[in-house]
């Protein structure tokens, strides 16, 4: 069987990331995305780096790029990496473009990607999937992976293999509701990460900050409860346990939780890499998220909602929070 013909719509960070590996590997890949970003590719090409192995670096004659959603016509798989605020016009661009048989998958953040996706595409198949691993644009043309990790995916056999061929770890999961809520809680330090203005490692290994984190998740493993959400257990710690964890002293967790710690001395979460560049978060998505379903159930989400607020104060005013202040500025806010 011939390799399936692949399309990347919201070709930015993720999105070159998954293509630039399946194009090394040998597949067909189209990348759609903004006019800016496309021409940064047409000018220097991709290159994919991680500290894992020797960056690989695609020339531009190896990219098929393309700024409108027609150009995902004849695609086997369109993989929807779009912010998500973004999902319901790039399914209605998609509607009129897809191959027979195309399949779809989302590869977002957030809880409702999917269902978006399905809703206005009836009758195609649509998957969720989920990155697990940080990823930045270190420059221009240069996306850098910072920690290990395996893509899940609902069960497709011909796309895992695809992604094994292309050296990116994957695995099929029947339980991606489940997975997407335990992403969810992983991400609420994309915000406190921003906040920082710290690589991740570092900002990590700083107790208050951690303890911040802490307080995002408590509310938000309190929310679940009342919505009856069980979060898959996606590492060797169960999600109720990790708050605890958090809240040790740094000595401790360095050696507890060594393996959190394994990430790219530079890595920085995506919200950051939008602070910097002046663009539109993603913050409605992560502890947005969490707000509106504690607003559905009669409950309240007041640590993260003071997240909300502040994150999108930073994306007209860039303020770096030091760990004790930010971590007060929760701890008001649960205490009201």
């Amino acid at each position: 069987m011939s390799k399936p013909r692949f399309a990347v719509l919201g070709a930015g960070t993720i999105g070159c990331h998954l293509g630039g590996h399946l194009v090394a590997a040998g597949h067909e890949v189209t990348f759609i995305g903004r006019p800016a970003a496309m021409e940064v590719l047409r000018e220097r090409g991709l290159t994919l780096s991680t500290s894992a192995r020797p960056p690989v670096r695609l020339t531009p004659d190896r990219l098929s790029l393309a700024t409108g959603a027609e150009a995902a016509a004849g695609a086997d798989y369109v993989l929807v990496t779009v912010k998500s605020a973004g999902t319901a016009a790039a399914a209605e661009d998609l509607a009129a473009h897809l191959a027979p048989g195309a399949v779809v998958v989302s590869f977002q953040n957030g809880l409702h990607n999917p269902a978006t996706l399905r809703a206005a595409l009836p009758g195609r198949t649509v998957l969720a999937g989920m990155v697990p691993y940080n990823v930045v644009q270190s420059e221009p043309g240069t996306v850098h992976q910072g920690m290990p990790g395996r893509l899940m995916t609902e069960p497709d056999d011909r796309l895992l293999t695809a992604f094994r061929e292309a050296r990116l770890a994957a695995e099929a999961r029947t339980d991606m509701p489940e997975v997407q809520h335990a992403k969810l809680l992983m991400n609420l330090n994309n915000a406190i990460n921003a906040l920082s203005g710290l690589p991740l490692r570092d900002q990590l290994g700083r107790r208050p900050y951690r303890r911040c984190l802490a307080l995002c998740q408590r509310e938000a493993l309190a929310v679940y409860r009342a919505a009856g959400v069980a979060p898959a257990r996606l590492g060797p710690t169960a999600p109720g346990v990790t708050p605890y964890l958090l809240e040790l002293p740094d000595a401790v967790f360095r050696k507890v939780a060594a393996a959190t710690l394994r990430i790219d001395a530079h890595a920085r979460s995506s919200m950051w890499d939008d602070l910097e560049r002046g663009r539109p978060t993603e913050i409605d998505s992560l502890q947005g998220e969490i707000v509106a379903l504690a607003a559905a159930h009669g409950l309240g989400a007041p640590v993260n909602a003071r997240l909300v607020t502040l994150v999108r104060e930073a994306e007209s005013t860039r303020r770096a929070w030091p760990g004790p202040e930010l971590y007060a500025e929760l701890r008001a806010a649960r205490n009201g």
